[in-house]
């Protein structure tokens, strides 16, 4: 064989082996993969702006503020702008504190607003199987720049929440879109609290 057709030979073979490579390392990314990603380095403080449009109001509702996860079920929303509020999650109660007051109510009582929280709950815990429970998952992108498609799989969700699109890189969640059926919706942008 001469010596032009070792290099060509040489060039194809390597031209196939980087070829099979990158083919593993794209049916690596799964849902499983991101879920193994996030528990290895899990969320805990970080900053959000949300912008929720609702048909009835003129303009948008903007807020911002802080949420603090600690794993497996506990979350923290706490709005300080444009007033100060607390909306807790911790496993299956719902805590609102609000203008001094407080309410507690069962997340069981209430499925439109757990399947919303379980999908930013679980997503941070890295719990696919949770997410999997309650959604039909889909997942796009690559380990830096993901994004879940969750479709709630019970039809009385569904008639609330159409679904929740979240989207990050590596272990970051950085924005989370839920539309609702009746075409209402919001856009958290979250960013990690700087150190």
């Amino acid at each position: 064989m001469s010596t032009a057709r070792r290099r060509f030979a040489l060039a194809i073979g390597f031209g196939m082996l980087f070829a099979a490579l990158v083919a593993t390392a794209a049916d690596a990314w799964s849902l499983d993969a991101l879920m193994s990603l996030i528990r290895a380095h899990p969320p805990g403080r970080a900053h959000f702006d949300e912008t929720k449009t609702v048909s009835i109001l003129d303009r948008p509702l903007q807020s911002s503020g802080e949420l603090v996860f600690t794993p497996p079920a506990r979350l923290e929303k706490h709005v300080t702008s444009p007033g100060d509020e607390r909306v807790i999650a911790d496993g299956k109660q719902l805590v609102i504190e609000r203008g001094g007051k407080r309410r507690a109510i069962a997340l069981a009582d209430h499925p439109e607003i757990a399947v919303l929280i379980e999908s930013i709950r679980a997503t941070l815990a890295g719990d696919g199987a949770a997410l999997r429970r309650v959604y039909r998952v889909g997942l796009d992108g690559s380990a830096d720049a993901w994004r879940l498609v969750l479709v709630p799989i019970d039809e009385a969700a569904r008639k609330l929440v159409a679904k929740v699109t979240i989207e990050g890189s590596r272990a970051r969640v950085q924005r989370v879109e839920v539309e609702q059926a009746d075409g209402d919706r919001s856009l958290m942008q979250i960013r990690p609290e700087k150190r």
